[in-house]
């Protein structure tokens, strides 16, 4: 099927800025330019979106030859995305004009990112079209993977949230943290890739964690404040020391994380995506500068990680707001705001010692050695002592497989209960009472 090279038709002024199209970069179905070009074993090639759509409606023959499929196996045909893709950004770069009149040339993902590159015009748009290019599961794998790495396009978005916030409106900075979660999201996209969406939040960490702040305050809806927390859970995990340290005393960003674990709603939902991101965030915090952890005390971390603990059941969400509070009770004012409600705070610790995992289970031993063993406090005792099973769970975590420094907190928690031999033994529910710790 040969076909005469089709030039855009432009107004008088513009005909000079005439685009030729190549005949064989148009798709034999849909005869739009072709963003991911696929033969089949006839040897004919077509956009895999346009194929995948006819051999789904049960076709089994090629639709340009309509010779029977042997195989329905589509096979990337590399050389020939290479040349659209060279000519879209040769068309786009040498006539601005003429590339807006197309639609294949306008949306190329290349010149989405020199879009998006430029200052002069807002991002919002271009950046838009980029995170649907991203997110399109018909794209091919390796096409996503040289536009983020020889193409540069995870630096270029970064760029846009270290931009003056009067440069950039909230829609174009969610546009952006859009794009950038969709690489980080992509099963596609190679770890290398990802790595950096990280470096270009870390070469200016303030001004990112800014951004992503501005976001989780006024992002449109619940999935982009998400979208902007994993990006800080990714800046804060992966960033080097220096700019994990600016990210985490970020008071506008750790302020926005804790509002992220809270209720979505009047009536106190929680939800699953947001809570397992905010503490994810919070914990990458709180194991960071002691000034960090206190800050983050004072924002109101202590709070919102022991509701996590009476609202949530899932482990991996405990596990992590315990180690929340664990670093929280290695601070004066950490110590302080989980024995001023010592009540709600304790007894949701010991509730989750022994169902949040090994780490999370050291983690509750922890916080509980800390107020009531080491700094003695008389409300957090009491609250230990009252919590029900708290015994049987210390007892059953010394024998567990333990670390040596957990056995021995639990050890010496075991004197707040004040128990001789028979009455442990009457508390201790478990058939496996042939181990005493004393």
């Amino acid at each position: 099927m040969v076909r005469k090279e089709k030039a855009m038709r432009l107004p008088t002024q513009h005909r000079g800025l005439e685009v030729k199209i190549p005949s064989f970069f148009r798709c034999p179905i849909s005869l739009d330019v072709m963003r991911s070009p696929v033969s089949l074993c006839t040897g004919v090639t077509y956009d895999r979106a346009s194929i995948q759509r006819w051999l789904d409606c049960g076709n089994t023959t090629c639709p340009a030859t309509m010779l029977p499929l042997p195989s329905t196996d589509l096979v990337p045909n590399l050389t020939l995305r290479s040349l659209i893709t060279h000519w879209a950004a040769s068309s786009a770069s040498c006539s601005p004009t003429a590339a807006s009149v197309d639609s294949s040339v306008r949306s190329s993902p290349a010149g989405l990112v020199r879009q998006v590159a430029s200052s002069r015009a807002d991002p919002a748009p271009a950046l838009r079209e980029l995170a649907g290019y991203l997110s399109d599961d018909d794209v091919d794998d390796f096409e996503k993977n040289a536009l983020v790495g020889a193409g540069r396009a995870a630096e270029t978005v970064a760029s846009v949230l270290r931009r003056k916030s009067e440069e950039t409106s909230v829609e174009g900075l969610e546009a952006a943290v859009r794009v950038l979660a969709a690489i980080v999201a992509s099963d596609g996209i190679e770890d290398a890739n990802k790595k950096r969406v990280a470096s270009g939040l870390a070469v200016d960490a303030a001004a990112s964690a800014a951004s992503l702040a501005r976001v989780l305050r006024s992002g449109s809806g619940l999935e982009a404040r998400i979208d902007a927390g994993r990006l800080a859970e990714l800046l804060l995990s992966n960033a080097a020391d220096e700019a994990k340290t600016t990210a985490a005393e970020s008071t506008e960003l750790v302020t926005e994380l804790i509002r992220l674990v809270g209720p979505v709603d009047e009536k106190g939902t929680l939800d699953k995506k947001a809570v397992d991101t905010g503490l994810s965030c919070l914990a990458a915090i709180s194991a960071s500068r002691r000034a960090a952890r206190a800050e983050m005390v004072r924002l109101g971390a202590v709070p919102a990680a022991v509701r996590t603990l009476h609202a949530m059941t899932e482990p991996g969400a405990s596990a992590k707001a315990l180690r929340i509070l664990e670093c929280a009770a290695g601070c004066a004012e950490g110590r302080a705001a989980l024995c001023e409600d010592a009540e709600e705070a304790i007894p949701a610790v010991v509730g989750k010692m022994m169902k949040a995992g090994r780490d999370g289970a050291e983690a509750a031993v922890a916080v509980l050695w800390a107020v009531c063993h080491r700094y003695q406090d008389r409300r957090a005792a009491d609250a230990a002592a009252a919590s029900e099973g708290g015994l049987t769970k210390l007892l059953l975590l010394m024998q567990s497989g333990c670390s040596p420094a957990a056995r021995q907190m639990a050890l010496e928690l075991l004197k707040i209960y004040k128990v001789n031999a028979k009455s442990c033994l009457a508390g201790y529910d478990s058939k496996t009472t042939h181990i005493m710790p004393f």
